[in-house]
């Protein structure tokens, strides 16, 4: 996949055009990359370093609750969103993939558009690149200036992952648009204080405002929650998959959830922004 969205990347390290050769990505510069034999690529300095990327076991815990379905009405939720008026040749990207369930939901919404997935985890980007047949991954820090042609993107999704306001804008078309989805302070409320998660900041609307006020200018916003029944088994691994995972022992974290009801009622709530370049 990665040879048809060739031409929305472009060479991380002086910025010339890329063209595939063979299992390799290569700039005009003669600045070259490697194809991953699972279909990613890295286009990372040598120097970088993994920092907060999700590991081998994030990742897994990731897989195994998405799968389940938990999540599936905030796919379908987004996906709607992501499609609306989106052209059938389109370029989507999705800053801060992980295993790209949710472009791959999208994707499913818009034959022939194509996915491109940005994501700092190997890990995850393993399991992306398989999510859809339209989905092209590179590993990437999306804190650095991104290896995507100026106004190509027709529209940036932003699940749960940074935010780079000057990028994001720099790749977007003038007539595109900047999906997020954020969580609210409601956001698995039942296990917050009992299993000692770390809590969503209340003031993360104000900072998104922040970062992407100069650059984009809001469209709409709207809030979803999802009533989700989870066994124990089940809650282990959400806290695995995200920003609570390695935070709490796995013994001590039993032990806490051991007091809770089996299965346990867990309100997800989300935000889905959608910004139109300012």
């Amino acid at each position: 996949m990665l040879t048809d969205l060739v031409d929305h990347l472009i060479c991380p390290v002086c910025g010339a055009d890329l063209a595939c050769e063979g299992r390799v990505l290569r700039c005009t510069a003669g600045h070259c990359f490697d194809i991953a034999k699972q279909g990613y690529v890295n286009l990372l300095p040598g120097d970088a370093r993994a920092g907060t990327a999700d590991t081998a076991e994030m990742v897994r815990a990731r897989v195994a609750f998405l799968g389940a379905g938990h999540f599936s009405s905030l796919a379908a939720l987004l996906a709607e969103e992501v499609a609306d008026g989106l052209p059938e040749a389109a370029c989507v990207l999705d800053a801060g993939a992980g295993t790209g369930h949710y472009l791959g939901a999208v994707l499913e919404r818009v034959p022939g558009a194509m996915g491109l997935a940005l994501d700092l985890s190997k890990f995850a980007l393993r399991r992306a690149v398989g999510e859809h047949p339209r989905i092209g991954a590179a590993v990437w820090d999306l804190w650095r200036p991104l290896p995507v042609r100026t106004g190509s993107i027709n529209v940036i999704m932003n699940v749960f992952a940074p935010r780079n306001g000057a990028e994001f804008h720099r790749v977007l078309r003038p007539d595109g648009a900047l999906v997020v989805v954020t969580p609210t302070g409601r956001h698995l409320g039942e296990l917050v204080g009992s299993l000692g998660l770390l809590s969503v900041d209340e003031r993360k609307p104000e900072r998104m405002a922040a970062t992407l006020g100069e650059y984009f200018r809001p469209e709409r916003h709207d809030e979803h929650e999802i009533s989700l029944w989870l066994s124990h088994p089940d809650v282990d691994t959400l806290v695995g998959m995200g920003p609570s995972a390695g935070h709490i022992p796995g013994e001590e974290l039993r032990q806490r959830l051991a007091v809770l009801p089996d299965p346990v009622e867990v309100t997800a709530s989300f935000r889905i922004s959608r910004f139109a370049p300012a």
